[in-house]
């Protein structure tokens, strides 16, 4: 088949490649304009950009896909079906309408589970065993057309968003080539979503990246896990004698087990590194940290520079 595949972040790659190397023709790449990144703010072409100039595909980059252009666009290529991974908007009847086969989206959940822009986001943050890929026939309500196919993980405990989304986009990679093929062949079969285990899965902002260290520890280490490596779980470290408080990003920590008599929040500091207390009465040792305005490093090495009194509390 002729297709046209729509995609921006690096998690796309995985399934635009196998694309490339599989016996359709990718003739076309929609994705986001150019945006502005790094300390320049220069702006840089998305990853699925360059891959497929790299590969000599078209790019196609609207500021929204109802754009006259865009459609009259799409419609002059013809696709037979538009593979979509992670491309960053909605997409408009007009151009569901186009391909015959209609725009076939990789989602990373089970579905009806997670439907939504972070899924393996709240997959981590909520504690699922399992989760996965889903191949579905795109519709204009959110992720809620009929399903080709799944794929399954196990979430590891030691799983970040990032760690995850990595084994999903290479296993939801193969997916999605085998449901083009099942496409072409005549042999796909979209089964509707059921009504009920429907959840929503929106994106995890900075706010709800702030750890509450009154929470149990088993919920501080999820939503670390959950927030790396972005939008990146952060806290407050009060300053002392006039100083200005002072933004920590936190990264995986590790529950102890045990209770004791730590305060939530409270810092303190053993050969190993630091531990922080939390609501359940457990500690949780902290990996790596970065303060504002410093590189990341080792919690142990952080603490070795603080001069600690034993009542310094995150916040």
């Amino acid at each position: 088949m002729r297709v046209l595949f729509a995609g921006t972040p690096e998690p796309a790659l995985p399934a635009l490649r196998a694309l490339l190397d599989s016996r359709h023709e990718v003739v076309a790449v929609l994705t986001r304009p150019d945006a502005r990144s790094g300390r320049g703010r220069r702006l840089e072409a998305s990853p699925v950009a360059r891959l497929a100039e790299e590969a000599g595909v078209e790019v196609l980059r609207p500021e929204k896909v109802r754009d006259p252009e865009f459609l009259a666009r799409l419609t002059e290529i013809a696709p037979d079906c538009c593979p979509i991974v992670a491309y960053g908007g909605l997409i408009p009847k007009p151009a569901l309408d186009v391909p015959r086969h209609g725009w076939v989206n990789l989602h990373f959940s089970l579905l009806p589970a997670w439907r939504g822009a972070a899924p393996v986001q709240q997959s981590v943050l909520h504690g699922d065993e399992i989760t996965g890929a889903s191949t579905f026939l795109l519709e204009e309500g959110l992720d809620t057309g009929p399903v080709f196919g799944t794929v399954t993980d196990e979430i590891r405990r030691t799983d970040t968003s990032g760690d995850l989304l990595a084994r999903l986009a290479e296993s939801g990679a193969r997916l999605l080539a085998a449901t083009l093929d099942a496409i072409e062949d005549g042999t796909a079969r979209p089964v509707p979503q059921p009504a009920d285990g429907v959840s929503l899965a929106p994106k995890l902002t900075a706010t709800d990246a702030r750890v509450d260290w009154t929470a149990p520890a088993l919920r501080v280490d999820r939503l670390v896990r959950a927030c790396t490596p972005a939008p990146g779980a952060w806290t407050v470290l009060p300053g002392r004698d006039g100083e200005e408080d002072l933004r920590v990003k936190i990264f995986p920590v590790t529950a102890l087990p045990g209770t004791c008599d730590v305060p939530p929040g409270r810092i303190v500091q053993d050969s190993r590194g630091l531990t922080v207390g939390t609501g359940s009465g457990h500690t949780v040792r902290l990996g790596d940290v970065q303060p504002q305005g410093k590189r990341r490093m080792a919690a142990a090495d952080w603490a070795r520079g603080l001069r600690l009194t034993g009542d310094e509390t995150f916040v």
